[in-house]
């Protein structure tokens, strides 16, 4: 009988040298990027992006699929269109998200719309809890930034890169825009939970697919959603407001909308609440959010 063959794992050493290639070749692309002016180091992101990495990694496939399976209908060359606009997007928010002293700028000159804005300041001025709940739509660190400014104590929740030396570049920079962070995990929930019932923000993306989440609906087809943000919102008397920064026309400005809270119910009423509040803005803004999501994963 042959004997089983024994799976060959990777040393600790291997494991770590890879690790800092791989993190240096990233970070040292980020590096050169920035050697660019601002406005011409974003749209120079986006074409980077969208013309030579998502077709290396499968970008552009998922995005096909998603379209595919959300709008059957939808003529073949606007397929290809959102193939090519949504990296382009991708491309830009990460060249602002490693660019933290401009993307603190451009939150400054950035406008406040919609009819949230009044209740999300009398929660910083009552101390009252306030969750702000977003997708990865447009640039979700400017509505994080804008509301630093305004005085608001804002803590975001992050989940770790697969890399720890580019990990650790990453937290260096979305860490100027504004603290705390906190680590997506048991700890950091521990220390989020904490700092919101001492009458502070936390930022929230709910938009990924969640096998522990709740069986939702997202343009009309299943999506597992996680109800955390609704139920933190209950426990705590917290507000809860849908809030998105979403990109301009220019490429490069944005415009904040805060939406108004949603009323405490059930978590899954508010939590459905909160996607169709979200899918308004992808249906308004379609190359703006990140089609590369597996959003629909159990079907």
């Amino acid at each position: 009988m042959a004997k089983p063959v024994t799976p060959i794992e990777n040393s600790d050493e291997e494991v770590d040298l890879r690790d800092r290639i791989v993190s240096a070749v990233i970070i040292g692309i980020i590096r050169s990027l920035t050697l660019l002016p601002y406005r011409v180091r974003v749209p120079v992101g986006g074409w980077v992006i969208s013309r030579l990495v998502a077709p290396l990694i499968g970008y552009r496939g998922r995005i096909r699929d998603n379209m595919h399976f959300i709008f059957p209908d939808m003529p073949e060359d606007q397929v290809e269109q959102m193939a090519r606009d949504v990296p382009d997007q991708i491309g830009r928010t990460l060249c602002e998200l490693f660019s933290p002293k401009n993307l603190v700028e451009t939150a400054r000159n950035t406008p406040i719309t919609g009819k949230g804005i009044a209740a999300v300041d009398a929660a910083r001025d009552a101390g009252r809890p306030l969750i702000l709940v977003s997708g990865h739509i447009g640039n979700y660190d400017i509505a994080r930034s804008k509301l630093i400014q305004r005085g608001h104590k804002v803590g975001g929740l992050y989940r770790s890169m697969n890399y720890k030396g580019f990990n650790d570049f990453y937290v260096s920079r979305i860490s100027q825009v504004g603290t705390p962070l906190f680590l997506r995990g048991r700890r950091g929930m521990g220390e989020m939970v904490k700092f919101l019932k001492a009458g502070n923000a936390i930022a929230l993306l709910i938009d990924q697919h969640m096998s522990a989440g709740a069986p939702l609906k997202f343009f009309g087809h299943t999506a597992y959603t996680a109800l955390s943000a609704a139920e933190l919102a209950l426990r705590y008397d917290a507000l809860l407001v849908p809030c998105y920064a979403i990109r301009q026309p220019d490429g490069m400005s944005f415009e904040m909308i805060v939406e108004p809270p949603i009323p405490h119910t059930t978590p899954e009423e508010m939590t459905q609440a909160l996607n169709d509040s979200l899918e308004a803005q992808v249906r308004a803004n379609m190359s703006q959010w990140l089609w590369v999501h597996r959003r629909w994963k159990a079907q």
